[in-house]
Protein backbone atom coordinates (compact mmCIF):
# COMPACT_ATOMS: atom_id res chain seq x y z
CA UNK A 1 0.00 0.00 0.00
CA UNK A 2 1.14 3.53 -0.81
CA UNK A 3 0.07 6.73 0.93
CA UNK A 4 -0.55 10.04 -0.83
CA UNK A 5 -1.31 13.71 -0.43
CA UNK A 6 -3.34 15.50 -3.10
CA UNK A 7 -3.84 19.25 -3.19
CA UNK A 8 -6.88 21.14 -4.40
CA UNK A 9 -8.16 24.66 -3.97
CA UNK A 10 -11.34 24.53 -1.86
CA UNK A 11 -13.14 27.07 -4.05
CA UNK A 12 -12.41 24.92 -7.14
CA UNK A 13 -12.93 21.40 -5.73
CA UNK A 14 -12.76 20.98 -1.98
CA UNK A 15 -13.34 18.07 0.32
CA UNK A 16 -17.00 19.09 0.66
CA UNK A 17 -17.34 18.67 -3.11
CA UNK A 18 -15.84 15.18 -2.92
CA UNK A 19 -18.13 14.33 0.00
CA UNK A 20 -21.17 15.48 -1.99
CA UNK A 21 -20.07 13.44 -5.01
CA UNK A 22 -19.06 10.39 -2.97
CA UNK A 23 -16.60 9.40 -5.71
CA UNK A 24 -15.09 11.60 -8.41
CA UNK A 25 -12.21 11.71 -10.86
CA UNK A 26 -9.11 13.80 -10.17
CA UNK A 27 -8.59 15.53 -13.49
CA UNK A 28 -6.54 18.43 -14.79
CA UNK A 29 -3.11 17.45 -13.46
CA UNK A 30 -0.61 18.84 -15.98
CA UNK A 31 2.72 18.01 -14.40
CA UNK A 32 4.62 14.98 -15.68
CA UNK A 33 5.94 13.87 -12.29
CA UNK A 34 2.46 14.01 -10.72
CA UNK A 35 0.99 12.32 -13.82
CA UNK A 36 3.50 9.48 -13.53
CA UNK A 37 2.54 8.86 -9.90
CA UNK A 38 -1.16 8.76 -10.77
CA UNK A 39 -0.57 6.60 -13.85
CA UNK A 40 2.01 4.18 -12.44
CA UNK A 41 2.00 4.18 -8.64
CA UNK A 42 -1.43 4.95 -7.22
CA UNK A 43 -3.34 1.74 -6.55
CA UNK A 44 -6.91 0.95 -5.63
CA UNK A 45 -7.25 1.16 -1.85
CA UNK A 46 -4.39 3.62 -1.32
CA UNK A 47 -5.30 6.27 1.27
CA UNK A 48 -4.96 9.95 0.38
CA UNK A 49 -4.67 13.06 2.52
CA UNK A 50 -6.94 15.72 1.02
CA UNK A 51 -5.11 19.06 1.25
CA UNK A 52 -6.67 22.48 0.72
CA UNK A 53 -4.24 24.87 -0.96
CA UNK A 54 -4.28 28.52 -1.97
CA UNK A 55 -6.68 29.49 0.81
CA UNK A 56 -6.67 31.33 4.14
CA UNK A 57 -5.48 28.27 6.09
CA UNK A 58 -3.80 25.72 3.81
CA UNK A 59 -3.67 22.26 5.32
CA UNK A 60 -4.85 18.68 5.44
CA UNK A 61 -8.62 18.59 5.87
CA UNK A 62 -9.49 14.93 5.48
CA UNK A 63 -9.00 11.55 3.88
CA UNK A 64 -9.95 10.04 0.54
CA UNK A 65 -9.19 6.67 -1.04
CA UNK A 66 -8.12 5.68 -4.54
CA UNK A 67 -10.96 3.62 -6.04
CA UNK A 68 -9.87 3.56 -9.69
CA UNK A 69 -6.28 3.38 -10.84
CA UNK A 70 -4.77 5.68 -13.48
CA UNK A 71 -6.61 6.08 -16.77
CA UNK A 72 -6.56 8.74 -19.53
CA UNK A 73 -7.75 12.20 -18.48
CA UNK A 74 -10.58 12.92 -20.90
CA UNK A 75 -10.44 16.66 -20.24
CA UNK A 76 -7.19 16.79 -22.24
CA UNK A 77 -9.15 15.85 -25.39
CA UNK A 78 -11.98 18.38 -24.94
CA UNK A 79 -11.36 21.75 -26.65
CA UNK A 80 -14.02 23.27 -24.35
CA UNK A 81 -12.16 22.22 -21.19
CA UNK A 82 -9.73 24.52 -19.41
CA UNK A 83 -7.46 21.44 -19.21
CA UNK A 84 -7.47 20.85 -22.97
CA UNK A 85 -4.11 19.83 -24.43
CA UNK A 86 -4.04 19.78 -28.24
CA UNK A 87 -0.93 17.58 -28.13
CA UNK A 88 -2.72 14.85 -26.17
CA UNK A 89 -4.21 12.10 -28.33
CA UNK A 90 -6.80 9.53 -27.18
CA UNK A 91 -4.74 6.85 -28.98
CA UNK A 92 -1.62 7.89 -27.07
CA UNK A 93 -2.79 9.88 -24.03
CA UNK A 94 -0.42 12.29 -22.38
CA UNK A 95 -2.39 12.92 -19.16
CA UNK A 96 -3.93 10.54 -16.64
CA UNK A 97 -6.23 10.71 -13.63
CA UNK A 98 -7.50 8.51 -10.82
CA UNK A 99 -10.86 8.27 -9.11
CA UNK A 100 -11.11 9.11 -5.42
CA UNK A 101 -13.75 8.22 -2.86
CA UNK A 102 -14.50 10.45 0.12
CA UNK A 103 -13.62 8.78 3.43
CA UNK A 104 -13.95 11.50 6.07
CA UNK A 105 -13.20 15.04 7.18
CA UNK A 106 -10.63 15.64 9.88
CA UNK A 107 -11.99 17.12 13.10
CA UNK A 108 -9.85 20.17 12.33
CA UNK A 109 -7.51 21.38 9.61
CA UNK A 110 -3.93 20.28 10.22
CA UNK A 111 -2.35 23.43 8.88
CA UNK A 112 0.77 23.76 6.78
CA UNK A 113 2.18 25.97 9.52
CA UNK A 114 1.67 23.22 12.11
CA UNK A 115 3.17 20.58 9.81
CA UNK A 116 6.28 22.72 9.32
CA UNK A 117 6.79 22.84 13.10
CA UNK A 118 7.02 19.04 13.47
CA UNK A 119 10.59 17.72 13.55
CA UNK A 120 9.21 14.27 12.67
CA UNK A 121 8.19 15.69 9.27
CA UNK A 122 11.52 17.27 8.32
CA UNK A 123 11.71 15.17 5.15
CA UNK A 124 8.00 15.47 4.25
CA UNK A 125 7.83 16.56 0.60
CA UNK A 126 4.99 19.01 1.27
CA UNK A 127 7.15 21.23 3.47
CA UNK A 128 10.34 21.03 1.45
CA UNK A 129 11.29 24.27 -0.25
CA UNK A 130 10.27 24.53 -3.90
CA UNK A 131 7.94 21.52 -3.91
CA UNK A 132 4.74 22.61 -5.60
CA UNK A 133 3.43 19.25 -6.84
CA UNK A 134 -0.30 18.67 -6.46
CA UNK A 135 0.24 14.93 -5.94
CA UNK A 136 2.96 13.56 -3.68
CA UNK A 137 3.84 10.39 -1.83
CA UNK A 138 3.66 10.17 1.94
CA UNK A 139 5.68 7.58 3.86
CA UNK A 140 3.91 5.20 6.24
CA UNK A 141 5.71 6.86 9.18
CA UNK A 142 4.62 10.34 8.03
CA UNK A 143 1.04 9.13 7.54
CA UNK A 144 0.94 7.66 11.04
CA UNK A 145 2.45 10.76 12.62
CA UNK A 146 0.05 13.14 10.84
CA UNK A 147 -2.89 10.95 11.86
CA UNK A 148 -1.72 11.29 15.48
CA UNK A 149 -2.10 15.09 15.24
CA UNK A 150 -5.86 14.86 14.99
CA UNK A 151 -7.66 15.64 18.30
CA UNK A 152 -8.27 12.57 20.40
CA UNK A 153 -5.57 10.60 18.55
CA UNK A 154 -2.58 11.43 20.76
Amino acid sequence: MNYWLMKSEPDVFGIDDLKAAGTDHWDGVRNYQARNMMRDDMKKGDPVFFYHSNCKEPGIVGIAEVVREGYPDHTAFDPESKYYDPKSDPEKPRWFMVDLKYVRHFKRTISLQELKQQSELADFKLIQRGNRLSVMPVTAAQWSFIMSLEPGKR
